[in-house]
């Protein structure tokens, strides 16, 4: 690693970027002087999304909504259901401020990016990049960070100089693919999130920067997304400031210490997103009573844990 810490910042990112998203660019460009040179965002999803900020303001459910669940459930099955509950909690309770979404060419510490558009090649769940965007990235940037897309591969993990940067919403050393659902299913008392330089592995890259955060008053899985994305906003210049750090080495995380990998299809099966499902509604529920009775007690876990709670944190 050479002694001299990224200055110039690309982004992969899908054709919005949520609130917490903003905030952490914005807090990486203030803290640490940073040059955004360049955007490159997910064409195909743009092509599929007209207006992603009109998600924002919706106040109803439409036809659209109706049509949307429908393909949900044939290809979610189980999980569809989870996600009709955070949509309709929306509806009742309100946006959630973190996951507010902006248009990417909206964003202001990304104006003076250069913004492209890009139909990467796909395999299955993976995205490869095309020359030419690999060789602008190795000549503009100095690393990228990974809001979007999915899993990548191929020779832009190495274009730039510090590599890709992305946000794993969990401790890779315990829960590597879905993050804060089998963490929330399985009753944790807290939840890390691991800023990862990526390799060819899923969720096990060299750890750049971690923390955790308690959620045991958590109710419901979204609250344990909140909860980690507030952490992430931070935790992005913390890790641009390590590399920085001569003395600085990231973490590489032997593969038997690398955490279980949840399979997204693990979502489809009604056990699994069943008891998501009932803990998100006994919690809304419990949160709701102590609001009419104006308790402040902390509230406990919805159900009990199905697992030992004990915390498997190595040393970083």
């Amino acid at each position: 690693m050479t002694r001299t810490g990224p200055e110039t910042i690309g982004l992969l990112a899908d054709p919005y970027l949520n609130e917490w998203q903003v905030n952490a660019l914005e807090r990486l460009q203030a803290d640490r002087d940073v040059t955004f040179s360049l955007v490159v965002s997910n064409g195909r999803k743009a092509s599929e999304i007209d207006d992603p900020e009109s998600w924002n303001t919706r106040d109803r459910i439409s036809a659209d909504d109706v049509r949307q669940f429908v393909n949900l459930l044939r290809d979610q099955k189980a999980w569809s259901l989870v996600l009709a509950e955070r949509n309709l909690a929306k509806l009742v309770d309100g946006e959630r401020p973190l996951w507010r979404r902006h248009s990417i060419e909206n964003v202001d510490c990304l104006s003076e990016a250069d913004h492209v558009r890009c139909d990467p090649h796909t395999d299955g769940t993976w995205y490869e990049f095309p020359d030419e965007i690999v060789a602008r990235v190795a000549e503009e940037c100095d690393a990228l960070v990974l809001f979007g897309y999915g899993l990548i591969r191929g020779p832009i993990l190495d274009a730039p100089e510090h590599g890709v940067l992305s946000f794993h919403p969990a401790d890779i050393r315990s829960y590597r693919g879905m993050g804060p659902p089998p963490v929330f299913h399985d009753g944790r008392r807290r939840c890390g999130a691991t800023l990862q330089r990526l390799n060819e592995s899923i969720d096990g890259g060299e750890i750049v920067a971690y923390d955790d955060v308690a959620i045991d008053d958590c109710a419901t899985l979204w609250d344990v997304f909140d909860r980690v994305a507030a952490l992430q906003i931070d935790l992005l210049t913390e890790g641009v400031a390590n590399l920085h750090d001569p003395a600085f080495e990231p973490a590489t995380v032997p593969e038997d210490q690398l955490g279980e990998i949840y399979y997204r299809k693990r979502r489809h099966n009604l056990s699994f997103s069943g008891r998501i499902l009932l803990k998100n509604l006994v919690g809304r529920a419990r949160r709701r009573l102590r609001r009419r009775s104006g308790s402040d007690e902390t509230p406990v876990s919805s159900l009990p844990s199905q697992s030992p709670d004990t915390e498997r944190r190595s040393s970083s």
